[in-house]
């Protein structure tokens, strides 16, 4: 059976993306949340199940076959569970939902260092730097593009749930935690994001984790 190691959900962006990931195969796997940055995080990273990422989440093993690093873990299920599953059936949606997918996995670093994920809070809006205006312009720029093109009458950025979905699926929930406004059609597309069971499902069970990192739980409004 696959066996997922992922950090706190209500912090770690990359680990929702592999947890999504996985989901999304339809496999049965089991997973195992190690507290990030707590008194024995550093003893643990240096274990084997953490040495092939050099002690990064999220990893995925099945049997003695290591893959870490989220885009990397989607291409690895594809493979595994069908291509079709995780990339669009159009040629032209395929390529624009791979470089987006691309584009989230190498970018966007302003928006990661300045809005951190923290799906159990909810702050007032704030007032965002420039740096970090220009890449939540840029992604939205990317949303609309694909709903236009690609969108049809589903709800997600190609129509159909995909990797491009899982890969800015965190996204949508730093723009709720930080109560960044959007446009119409990008508040309908978090919508449907939020709404969906996976989604759903990694946001209820943050919840209920007793870790607390408390800088990521400041008000950047305060």
């Amino acid at each position: 059976m696959l066996k997922l190691i992922i950090g706190n959900r209500a912090y770690s962006s990359w680990s929702m993306r592999g947890w999504l990931a996985v989901k999304q195969s339809g496999e049965e796997f089991d997973e195992y949340v190690v507290p990030l940055f707590d008194a024995e995080w550093e003893k643990r990273r240096e274990g084997d199940e953490f040495a092939p990422s050099l002690g990064k989440v999220p990893i995925l093993w099945d049997g003695d076959c290591v893959v870490w690093d989220s885009l990397a873990i989607i291409e690895f299920l594809a493979d595994r569970a069908g291509r079709e599953l995780y990339w669009p059936d159009d040629e032209s949606g395929r390529g624009m939902a791979r470089s987006m997918a691309a584009e989230m996995h190498s970018g966007f670093a302003n928006l990661r260092r300045e809005l951190p994920m923290n799906v159990r809070k909810s702050f007032p809006p704030a007032e965002l730097s420039d740096p970090v205006r220009e890449e939540i312009d840029r992604i939205l720029q990317l949303w609309a593009q694909a709903r236009a093109r690609f969108g049809g009458t589903g709800d997600f950025l190609f129509g159909d749930w995909c990797a491009a979905d899982i890969m800015y699926a965190p996204v949508v929930t730093r723009f709720i935690t930080y109560g960044v406004p959007v446009p119409n059609f990008a508040g309908v597309y978090m919508k449907a994001v939020l709404s969906h069971p996976h989604v759903a499902e990694w946001i209820d069970k943050a919840q209920d984790e007793p870790w607390v990192i408390e800088q990521y739980e400041v008000d950047r409004a305060a």
